[in-house]
């Protein structure tokens, strides 16, 4: 027992020392003004989001931006009126001239939903907007702070990055959301380490798809969302894309924020089974190694620590390392820390909607997204 507590108290020194710094929240300095702002357009894609499509209109093109910002809502099929609502927002503030509403056509076979739509955007901003030098990626929940899209343009320019995203931040009011929503953001940080992301060096590339500010030239280089038409982590097949041949960013936002509501485990479960097995590949080796690893990182610790007593002094160590990794991304999200030490409860809850992620895929229902099932057939 005592040889076996050993095991992740080494797994978290070597997560700590050696893992890019994911658990520290590091936030950049503004960056200076470019010399001449370049034009923007900005794509939305929805589907049936009315509740929210307003709000996300508004905050787009209520942005401070010193040059010309034109924004393409791609209305995918709703039945709700998402597209009447997008355009009375933009009357509302008078700037329906900058706003151009278009229906997807139909899904072709081997693309996922959002993706198309993305596509579709592209293909209008380009009539729209052709002079543009870069696209700014959102998403129909998530409202921006008016002086988000100048502080990414500069960031982007003065860094000479082709792709910059700020991982938004994400609802934190229902007890459920205050239990899971940090962990998620804290497990996003160590599959994806922002230092490393953030490195050209690095092979590392990840971004949020709530807001990504493109190159233009870059999405040209890849060959547009073709490249990715397929992918449902669409986010960080883009920046894998887009860093082969260039330089890519990602950071926390302060004043990008998803309004989407979690108010119960179910809406969270799925959130996490929607995709989780499509990050291991759908590979059944991979996803042991993952229940493996989750298991011994995140529960054993405790049930070690409690079974042991302090005899078992490295899992209670390996405990205490994880609740100090975790303390920095409950200040983020303004949460107490004495939800800290109760992260191996918040990773069983990640370690089932993994292992019913995978379920769903087996029973043809994997990557299911407003009344779509994305995941590739099994064969």
């Amino acid at each position: 027992m005592f040889l076996l507590s050993l095991i992740p108290l080494a797994i978290w020194c070597v997560l700590l020392a050696a893992r890019g710094g994911f658990w520290r929240v590091r936030k950049p300095a503004p960056s200076p003004a470019p010399a001449r702002w370049p034009e923007v357009v900005a794509i939305i894609p929805a589907r049936n989001e009315a509740a929210v499509i307003g709000g996300a209109v508004a905050s787009a093109l209520g942005q401070n931006y010193p040059a010309r910002l034109h924004l393409v809502v791609v209305d995918d099929h709703s039945t709700d009126g998402t597209a009447e609502h997008a355009r009375a927002a933009a009357a509302a503030l008078g700037k329906a001239d900058a706003l151009t509403v278009i229906t997807a056509r139909e899904l072709p076979a081997g693309w996922s939903g959002k993706v198309w739509a993305q596509s579709q955007g592209l293909e209008a901003a380009n009539a729209q907007v052709p002079g543009a030098a870069w696209v700014w990626l959102t998403d129909a929940d998530i409202h921006h702070g008016a002086g988000v899209l100048k502080q990414l343009v500069a960031r982007a320019e003065h860094e000479q990055r082709d792709l910059v995203s700020l991982m938004v931040r994400l609802r934190c009011a229902s007890w459920w959301e205050r239990m899971i929503v940090p962990a998620f953001v804290f497990y996003f940080a160590k599959l994806y380490p922002f230092s490393r992301v953030n490195d050209p060096r690095s092979r590392v590339a990840a971004a949020a798809g709530g807001c990504m500010l493109a190159r233009r030239a870059a999405l040209a280089r890849i060959g547009g969302f073709h490249a990715i038409r397929s992918e449902l982590i669409d986010d960080c097949s883009l920046a894998a894309c887009i860093k082969q041949g260039g330089s890519i960013r990602l950071d926390l936002a302060d004043d990008s924020i998803s309004v989407r509501p979690y108010d119960d485990w179910r809406s969270l479960w799925d959130m996490i089974a929607r995709s989780a097995y499509t990050q291991l590949h759908y590979s059944p080796l991979l996803l042991a190694g993952a229940v493996a690893g989750m298991v011994l990182t995140y529960l054993a610790p405790p049930l070690l620590a409690l079974a042991g007593g302090l005899r078992l002094w490295p899992a209670w160590a390996a405990w205490a390392a994880m609740s100090v990794a975790y303390a920095p991304m409950l200040r983020e999200y303004r949460q107490p820390l004495w939800l800290a030490p109760l992260l191996p409860l918040t990773a069983l809850f990640y370690l089932g909607a993994t292992v019913d992620s995978a379920r769903r895929y087996w029973l043809r229902k994997g990557g299911q997204w407003k009344g779509r099932s994305q995941a590739p057939q099994r064969g």
